[in-house]
């Protein structure tokens, strides 16, 4: 007699996922562009072969994910690129359940900052050096204030970032300097560190406008370090997981 085993349930994938995918896959394609005006709920419950049900929750899951949406007081759905806030808000959310510890996220900022810093010699705008400018400046006058100087200092990295002309690296890193911040913002809660990191900013702008790469690399560098060395003078956990900014 044939012995008795068991059999997992078979798992179906919703309908709604399955057309979701399918009007995914023509997007990111090309194949509809973004700014297209998509069919109504009817025309594509036909050309899916789907309830207008089924079409409704897939787009329901797309407008979520930033890939379609409806311009203010309008019914009409249309193709867009997520917004990059929409993007970092979910790794940041990520990183913060998978408990990516401090000296994770301070590595990963030594590997990519620099590389931007140096982009950003070669490719800064002279309305972005102006930007950065304006923010020495506002640091400047804040460099003994612990509630302005991590502000500031995201910024100022932001700012690098656009300078690069890199969109991957803005994309990449935004989700990064979220949660950094809050990681900076303890430092200053024990140190006061305000100058040093100005003196490290003025550097690196100096750098940028002499269109100095390997110098505004390597002071960007330095500054990730002294960033290491604070959190470790305010006598703060490395190993701690990071923490999404209130």
């Amino acid at each position: 007699m044939a012995g008795i085993f068991s059999l997992d349930p078979i798992q179906t994938e919703p309908a709604y996922r399955i057309a979701a995918r399918a009007l995914r896959e023509k997007i990111v394609s090309g194949e509809i562009a973004v700014g297209s005006t998509l069919p109504s709920e009817m025309a594509m419950a036909a050309l899916l072969s789907v309830n207008r049900s089924t079409v409704r929750e897939a787009i329901r899951s797309l407008e979520e994910t930033g890939v379609v949406a409806r311009r203010p007081g309008g019914k009409k759905l249309f193709v867009t690129a997520p917004p990059p806030e929409t993007l970092s808000d979910r790794m940041t959310t990520a990183m913060v359940l998978h408990k990516v510890t401090v000296e994770e996220l301070w590595r990963s900022m030594l590997v990519l900052e620099p590389g931007t810093a140096a982009l950003a010699a070669q490719h800064a705008t002279e309305a972005q050096l102006s930007a950065l400018d304006a923010n020495l400046a506002a640091t400047r006058s804040h460099v003994h204030d612990p509630a302005a100087i991590p502000a500031l200092d995201l910024a100022f990295h932001d700012l690098i970032a656009e300078a690069s002309g890199n969109r991957a690296i803005q994309l990449a890193r935004q989700p990064l300097g979220a949660l950094f911040y809050p990681a900076f913002e303890q430092i200053f809660q024990h140190l006061d560190a305000g100058s040093r990191m100005f003196d490290a900013h003025r550097a690196i702008v100096d750098a940028l406008k002499a269109r100095d790469a390997a110098t505004a690399e390597e002071w960007m560098r330095k500054h990730i370090v002294d960033f290491r060395r604070g959190w470790e003078l305010a006598g703060l956990d490395l190993s701690a997981p990071v923490s999404a900014a209130p």
